[in-house]
């Protein structure tokens, strides 16, 4: 807990030093109230200085030793309207100065990005975008973005494997590899990293998570078949100067998020953040030999330019270093064994960079060139089994934004290059001569786009896109969307309708973490097609505003996707196999999605959803429920604000339903369904002055872990390398008194977290 402890330490002295800085000097002091009434813990600062304090709980403030000058007074608090006001400071006399602030409107008009890849008002948008600021995950905070994500309605984080804990993002029963994870606007986030590349994105950088779901191919790609979920950083205006979250957990766990922002020269800003988590203390609650949580070690360093040009024209570049060891096994098992046939373990060491921008061209017209570079490093070994892969990606677009009359235009044309080579059958070919050659995958990927947004009406709008890529694998690809929006005089009722077309190609090795175990053999029928979608979607939203300042809203989604050609994992023909190859047939996911969102003036706060889903193929007539694709699913995030004492309780979790679970033959006396699971949280958190919060609480109340009411979890835990695992004639295992239930080792029996109740408690400071 050294790094908790430093943290305070860190704390208290720039709280000495900020306290001695305010301790002469002009004074500004106050009261903050709404109707007469006091408004606590509101936050004021002067603008272009370091100088700001919190109100106390009555609404009085005050800021010492401010020198003379012109400033602009800033004011903001929760639940209402930010305030400036200017005031000029002459002599030592204090100023006295009261504000009042304005109870706000619910924010339900954010600027959104990812539904047309150009700022427009969520409410305008044709596309149906869901958007979760930083304040939404702060109510449950993780070590990392991908189990943030579990918060977020028709979104689960999937854990993969029983050993290593990798995983991937499931959108509405959709596996990880369908759905396209961006950093803003950046394809970032794809093949290797789609399993290992959504940790350790600083969260103290995160502006906010906007998720699409279903296809957004006509305007990024493949991938992007479920839907895509864009990290957004924050800007260099609105991030604050220096600010620090760091939390631990009674499992030992340990994550801390830093970031601050400073000026280079006059005309170039830097926004500079850095994540740390280390877990090292092995548990073995379920008593089966091997740890329950991975554990790991992790940096990631992330920094932001933003440069000042000419008509405030956009020029933004970023990158991002990560660093990550993991290791997952038997209780005894150490770096000695890595890589060995006597004591089982699943070693990760990742190395991965990225480099990202925007730049404006110098012209009249808008033109925007964005470009990103990443390479990812993984060096790895399942058991005995290494698997050493590299991967390399470039990708440029260029667009054109233009309005003429009621045309929004946006044309775009992309380019993308993937290398990627590994020690796996996937990139060699075999010759009988010199016994095979090594044969890197390089994939050319040109496209272009045009959609155009078309304002029928006040209350119509026509978004008609289509996109065109030829990939130098499989050829030409045309991908078509159309959207049409309505809304009420008021906006407060919208109705959207979308249809469009996805595409997936596939990378069994870099999407899949079950192909790398080495517990099964990867066994491939024919090469593998391009997996093509079509989705159909009606999105019903309702705002309602009443009383002073209450909101109610409501958020309601029903979807249809169609597959030809995709790709099911066949675990069930050959236990001893992993069995790839296209559909012969077609599958389908479908269904209807709720969010309930109400914010109460009286300081309770609650989003509640739902999904209601069916996700199955089918196969020479033959209908089959997908695997790992639960029925229900159920979220919520309620948070009541006790203003007077400054005290936020959060209570947040989720519900999901059975699950197919793949077993290993007729005699696996595994259950082939989950049971209903749910993984519930509780948060207090205590505000204080100059910033500073303290948090602490209880994650997993009910202690659920997948190893309850279940034999076991991890199929032969004790004979990982199937040493006294006996085989007939043809290829299957025979059952002896030693193996009564006739299996070999199997890790991939695993469909929730197998962490089970800990408390936490973090300290967050925040200096503007």
């Amino acid at each position: 807990m050294f790094c908790l402890n430093r943290s305070h330490w860190i704390i208290l002295v720039f709280t000495f030093f900020t306290s001695l800085s305010f301790s002469q000097g002009t004074t500004i002091h106050g009261r903050i109230s709404n109707e007469g009434e006091p408004v606590p813990f509101a936050l004021i600062f002067v603008k272009g200085t370091s100088f700001n304090v919190q109100a106390d709980a009555v609404g009085s403030y005050r800021l010492v030793s401010v020198p003379y000058g012109e400033y602009e007074l800033m004011v903001s608090a929760y639940g209402y309207e930010k305030v400036t006001r200017m005031i000029r400071i002459e002599d030592e006399q204090a100023y006295h100065l009261d504000i009042e602030l304005k109870q706000a409107e619910r924010n339900i008009d954010e600027v959104v990005v990812s539904g047309t890849m150009k700022e427009v008002s969520k409410l305008d948008s044709p596309v149906p975008v869901e958007v979760y600021t930083d304040k939404f995950f702060k109510a449950n905070p993780n070590p990392s973005i991908f189990e943030a994500l579990q918060q977020i309605n028709g979104v689960r984080p999937q854990v993969n494997c029983n050993v290593c804990n990798t995983g991937d993002i499931h959108i509405n029963g959709l596996e990880g590899p369908y759905t396209m994870v961006l950093i803003d606007g950046m394809p970032i986030v794809s093949g290797l990293s789609s399993v290992y590349g959504l940790s350790g994105i600083p969260q103290a950088l995160i502006d906010r998570v906007e998720v699409v779901k279903g296809p957004a191919s006509t305007l990024y790609g493949s991938e992007a078949v479920g839907g895509l979920i864009n990290i957004i950083t924050k800007k260099t205006t609105n991030a604050p100067l220096l600010s620090a979250d760091v939390f631990g957990t009674t499992w030992g766990e340990v994550n801390a998020d830093i970031s601050g922002k400073f000026n280079a020269g006059k005309k170039a800003q830097s926004l500079v953040g850095i994540n740390y988590f280390n877990y090292q203390l092995p548990v073995d609650n379920n008593k089966d030999g091997f740890t329950d949580v991975t554990l790991q070690h992790r940096i990631s360093v992330f920094n932001k330019w933003n440069f000042d040009r000419k008509e405030n024209r956009l020029f933004s570049l970023a990158a991002r270093y990560i660093y990550e060891d993991r290791w997952g096994g038997e209780m005894g098992w150490n770096r000695s064994f890595r890589g060995g046939d006597s004591i089982y373990g699943e070693s990760v060491y990742t190395n991965r960079w990225e480099l990202f921008g925007t730049y404006q061209l110098p012209l009249k017209e808008k033109i925007f060139f964005q470009f990103s570079a990443n390479g990812h490093d993984q060096n790895s070994v399942y058991g005995n089994v290494p698997y050493l892969a590299q991967q390399y990606i470039g990708f440029g677009q260029l667009t054109w934004h233009k309005t003429i009359g009621r045309n929004d235009l946006l044309v775009g044309a992309t380019y993308r290059y993937t290398y990627y080579d590994d020690n796996t059958p996937a990139t060699s070919t075999f010759d009988t001569i010199t016994g095979g050659q090594n044969m890197p995958s390089q994939v050319h990927l040109p496209g272009m786009f045009i959609q155009d947004e078309l304002t029928l009406h006040t209350n119509h709008k026509l978004l008609l896109g289509l996109r065109y890529d030829y990939n130098s694998l499989h050829g030409t690809i045309l991908t078509p969307r159309l959207n049409y929006k309505w809304n009420s005089n008021n906006r407060k009722n919208i109705v959207r309708v979308g249809i469009g077309n996805g595409y997936r190609v596939a990378n069994v090795f870099t999407e899949d973490h079950a192909a790398l175990t080495g517990a099964r053999e990867v066994v491939f029928i024919s090469e593998l097609k391009p997996e093509t979608s079509w989705n159909g979607n009606i999105n019903f939203v309702k705002h309602i505003m009443f009383g002073n300042g209450n909101f109610l809203g409501l958020d309601g989604t029903v979807f249809y996707t169609y597959f030809n050609n995709k790709i099911i994992p066949d675990y069930e023909t050959n236990v001893n196999q992993i069995i790839y190859d296209n559909l012969d047939g077609h599958a389908v996911s479908q269904g209807l999605t709720l969010n309930l969102d109400v914010s109460l003036k009286n300081g309770l706060n609650a989003r509640v959803g739902g999904t209601l889903m069916d996700v199955y193929s089918v196969e020479e007539g033959i209908k089959e429920r997908q695997l790992f694709s639960e029925r229900f699913t159920g979220v919520w995030n309620i948070g009541y604000t006790i203003q007077k004492i400054g005290l936020t309780i959060d209570y947040t979790g989720n519900v999901y339903s059975p699950m197919r679970l793949p077993l290993l033959g007729d005699t696996d006396p595994r259950t082939g369904y989950s049971p209903w699971w749910s993984i519930q949280n509780i948060q207090l958190t205590k505000a204080f002055r100059h910033g500073i919060e303290v948090y602490g609480g209880v994650k997993n109340l009910l202690n659920w872990t997948p190893a309850k009411g279940t034999p076991f979890l991890i199929a032969r835990s004790g004979d990982p390398f199937d040493k006294q695992v006996q085989f007939d004639g043809a290829g299957q295992v025979v059952a002896t008194p030693e193996n009564p239930y006739a299996l070999t080792f199997d890790p991939s029996y695993v469909y929730g977290p197998n962490q089970g109740i800990r408390g936490f408690l973090g300290i967050r400071w925040t200096f503007h």
